[in-house]
């Protein structure tokens, strides 16, 4: 499998690529191409033309959850796919992988809608659409795991808005992720781990079969956790022993020095492209 980093709240020195807090990696494993999250703007289409990444020919788009920085950039994608058609350039039809309350309206009383511009109706117009809150299985390795089980007391206590039709604060239940079984082990590619990058690691586990956890990539939501959250979150890291961790977007500084005494942790940003 193959990862490229598409958008970030980085990008690396020396590489020109536009940053921007969100996140978008493309995928490439046993010849199928998936989209995972579209940031908040077109950035991840102009970083992939300067990477020379082709999201044009897609298999899958699937997308994590339903908050802004996640999700905005569906718009620049369907026009950018309108303009190819428009110029007689080829572009696939993926299917569009989500939980099914992924397209619901979530609305903060300060800022207005944070999650999806588009509605569901209308992105099926543009896309195949797959939606399920059960685990999907993209290629015989990759996995799209639905809904996360909440079951520690410690992570996923953080509301964001109110869904349309609620009159409670949104708990983003839709909130996945993808898992990869490798042969070292298990790499989880989480979009902003509102479930709890615990909660993910655990279910992934579960679903694959595989206790073994190789690599973490993504945003793992410790911004400003509380000394509870983030100690039990290394005590995880440190007892299922992953090897390695890429941890980024909604990570913050503090979080991140934690987390490298207890594991391997690997620089990210726009740019960085991994082999598993």
């Amino acid at each position: 499998m193959n990862v490229h980093v598409l958008v970030d709240n980085n990008s690396f020195i020396d590489r020109y690529f536009l940053a921007e807090p969100g996140f978008s990696v493309l995928i490439e494993d046993e010849g199928c191409r998936i989209l995972f999250d579209t940031g908040y703007s077109d950035a991840f289409i102009r970083n992939s033309q300067k990477m020379g990444v082709d999201i044009r020919h897609l298999d899958f788009l699937a997308l994590s959850h339903s908050h802004m920085d996640h999700t905005w950039g569906l718009d620049p994608l369907i026009r950018y796919y309108t303009e190819m058609r428009f110029a007689g350039i080829s572009c696939a039809k993926p299917t569009l992988v989500a939980h099914s309350q992924t397209f619901v309206s979530v609305i903060d009383d300060t800022v207005g809608e944070l999650g999806s511009l588009l509605s569901e109706e209308k992105v099926a117009k543009h896309f195949h659409m797959h939606l399920t809150d059960t685990p999907l299985w993209l290629t015989d390795r990759l996995v799209f795991l639905g809904q996360i089980p909440r079951r520690n007391d410690f992570e996923s206590s953080l509301r964001f808005g109110r869904k349309e039709g609620s009159d409670e604060d949104d708990w983003v239940i839709e909130d996945s992720a993808l898992a990869y079984k490798s042969a070292h082990g298990l790499v989880v590619v989480t979009g902003c781990s509102h479930a709890g990058i615990c909660n993910i690691i655990a279910y992934a586990m579960e679903v694959c079969n595989d206790s073994r956890i190789f690599d973490v990539l993504g945003g793992l939501h410790l911004q400003k956790p509380s000394p509870r959250q983030l100690q039990g979150t290394l005590d995880y890291i440190k007892g299922v022993k992953v090897v390695q961790m890429h941890a980024c977007h909604c990570t913050d500084l503090e979080s991140k020095i934690a987390l490298a005494r207890v594991v391997a942790s690997k620089e990210v940003g726009v740019g960085l492209s991994l082999h598993y």
